[in-house]
């Protein structure tokens, strides 16, 4: 967007500019959810079942020297059925649901087969991060400022201007990104790259 107020003070001209940055930057960091559903109709029964199988799922990823795990969602609900008009009671429903972290992320595919193996039998998904995102995220903004910046000394020149815009306002358009997520299908696990992009407004006096 290109907003160009023209006025009869020259002092007083304005341009309202946008800028655009960018980065692509390679993953270092797994973040994967997994964890263990039980049902029955006996709550104790199932809850002590699920904790069996979570414990031997925690286990497994630690002798492969998986330290990061989490319990991120644990949750206990009344299951339904409806037949004929009719609603069936089930019984209980219990999820234990895992956060593991991980820095190897060749390893992500292995440690959901591995969890899988030791009785996890939920995936929710997989999220790919860089863990200084916050460093790349400014690294964009500057370059969207730069990006204005290079707009605004264009349209100078265009114009004919004597002397370069001068910057007296910076609006951020957009907030540090969250992590990008992917629905898990299969192993292997492919990352990929992360946009990481910024942009802003700017106005420009001349």
């Amino acid at each position: 967007m290109t907003r160009y107020t023209p006025d009869n003070n020259v002092h007083k001209k304005t341009m309202t500019l946008t800028g655009h940055g960018e980065m692509n930057v390679s993953p270092d960091t797994a973040i994967i959810h997994l964890g263990v559903n039980t049902t029955g109709e006996n709550l104790s029964r199932i809850q002590a079942e699920n904790a069996r199988i979570s414990q031997s799922v925690i286990q497994t990823l630690q002798r492969m020297g998986i330290t990061n795990i989490k319990t991120i969602r644990y949750t206990i609900d009344r299951v339904f059925e409806f037949a004929d008009g009719r609603q069936i009671d089930r019984g209980y429903s219990v999820n234990n649901i895992l956060e593991i972290r991980t820095n190897n992320l060749d390893a992500a595919g292995s440690i959901i087969d591995a969890a899988v193996n030791a009785g996890a039998n939920v995936v929710d998904l997989i999220t790919f991060d860089v863990s200084n995102r916050e460093y790349y995220y400014r690294q964009a903004l500057n370059m969207a400022i730069m990006n204005a910046i290079k707009k605004a000394e264009s349209i100078a020149v265009n114009l004919g201007l004597s002397s370069r815009p001068m910057l007296v306002n910076i609006v951020e358009n957009t907030a540090m990104p969250f992590p990008v997520q992917r629905e898990f299908a299969t192993t292997p696990i492919m990352p990929g790259t992360l946009n990481i992009a910024a942009d802003v407004t700017v106005d420009f006096v001349f």
